[in-house]
């Protein structure tokens, strides 16, 4: 970073103001942009539309946390109890008046153009000066997240309703509009490497996932093997460890997800470094098959790639014999087909609490071929998981890198040529 980026952001950490900057209501930003009211940048529109009931209407919704605009759906006129509705167009900034202090607000894109929505939706149109994009970028910085929320009344966080008026008196500084659009240009770039990899991601995870159906039943069989499968219980592959954590012994604690083990404090964002007393935790070790009993029906099964933990005693946590190929076993366990199919021994009376014993998961009967294909299939999918991984953590790094540029570009730290 340049030296000159860094002192400012120190100056600015230590409250002072750098040359060629000032300080107002929208904290310190350069001193050739412009601070103004939201309602100088933005203004409200209205296109009245009375629903008839023969024709076709598309409505449109606002995700939460800035995820845009989307599509509800094609509704016919007479289906819609509520006739009072607004026209939206292409680049009109969208606000969820109920909605907004959970981040609901959004640009109308190309294909909802002509689109309809409900007078629970504020439809702004920008000004002359105003690049919506980057009006849209604005809104996702802190500041200006919490004055969603401060500008909504109500007791409850799911009714909250958005003082609008209010709002639009409030101030914001952005630089001139050539500036503007560059820095919009920069960061939807970003977003674009972005959604890029996110679609490569889903389409490996699709392969992957065909690849574990096809090899893990044998309907596809890999070149040099043709060995009959065998139906084997899994008491013969798996053991219940039923170790627990001695008095005064240090373990890091760990939780059970859908999407694997995790320490707790990485999870809860707190020490969970437990000395072991009056309460009896269950050892895991590296490379254990664990599986939550009343919430194996959601998918939380996984192998222990954590290493050696305690957790609570409603885990359960198995160890395997030499006679199979732990990658293989627990890709096989943690498919859908599998978990699906040992639900048949829930016990219990309360759905959340209808649970898989031990005991009863180990009277499965699973379908294995020899050891070393057993090997040869794990290995494949291995080799698929770590690129997965490496692939998220590519995709992670570039959701940093436009949070950095956001904080950057956005408040005027650095400055874009134009």
């Amino acid at each position: 970073m340049d030296k000159q980026i860094k002192k400012r952001i120190e100056q600015i950490r230590r409250g002072e103001v750098p040359e060629g900057y000032k300080y107002g209501k929208d904290g310190v930003y350069p001193k050739d942009w412009k601070s103004q009211k939201m309602m100088q940048w933005l203004s409200l529109k209205e296109r009245p539309v009375l629903l008839r009931d023969e024709l076709s209407y598309q409505l449109v919704t606002v995700r939460r946390a800035f995820g845009g605009v989307d599509s509800r759906g094609q509704y016919c006129g007479k289906d819609v109890l509520v006739k009072n509705y607004f026209e939206v167009r292409q680049g009109d900034f969208l606000i969820s008046k109920r909605q907004i202090a959970h981040g609901a607000c959004g640009i109308v894109p190309e294909k909802l153009d002509c689109a309809v929505v409900s007078n629970e939706y504020n439809v702004f149109v920008p000004e002359q000066g105003t690049d919506v994009d980057m009006f849209n970028l604005m809104m996702q910085l802190p500041h200006y997240k919490r004055l969603f929320y401060l500008m909504s009344d109500g007791v409850h966080i799911e009714k909250l309703l958005f003082k609008t008026q209010d709002w639009m008196k409030r101030s914001l500084a952005m630089p001139p509009l050539d500036e503007q659009q560059k820095i919009a240009a920069i960061l939807t770039t970003q977003d674009k490497v972005i959604e890029l990899k996110e679609k490569l991601l889903a389409e490996k995870q699709r392969q992957e996932k065909y690849l574990c159906q096809q090899l893990l039943t044998g309907k596809k069989r890999l070149p040099g093997f043709c060995g009959e499968w065998k139906k084997v219980k899994l008491k013969k592959l798996l053991k219940e460890r039923k170790t627990y954590a001695q008095k005064g012994a240090e373990f890091p604690h760990v939780t059970l997800s859908t999407t694997g083990i995790y320490s707790k404090s990485e999870r809860y964002d707190r020490d969970h470094l437990v000395k072991s007393g009056d309460k009896e935790y269950k050892i895991t070790h590296f490379g254990d098959i664990c599986y939550n009993p009343a919430n194996l029906k959601f998918g939380v099964i996984c192998v222990n790639t954590y290493g050696d933990a305690i957790f609570s005693p409603i885990y359960v946590t198995f160890e395997a014999t030499e006679t199979v190929n732990i990658d293989f076993l627990s890709n096989y366990l943690m498919r859908w087909d599998f978990i699906n199919a040992v639900r048949k021994y829930e016990e219990g009376t309360v759905y959340e609490r209808m649970a898989v014993k031990p005991e009863d998961f180990l009277k499965y009967e699973v379908l294995l071929p020899a050891l070393n294909e057993q090997t040869a299939i794990a290995e494949i999918l291995s080799t698929s998981d770590r690129e997965i991984s490496l692939l998220q953590k590519s995709i992670d790094a570039e959701k940093q890198k436009k949070k950095a540029l956001m904080q950057l570009l956005l408040t005027g730290i650095v400055r874009v040529k134009v």
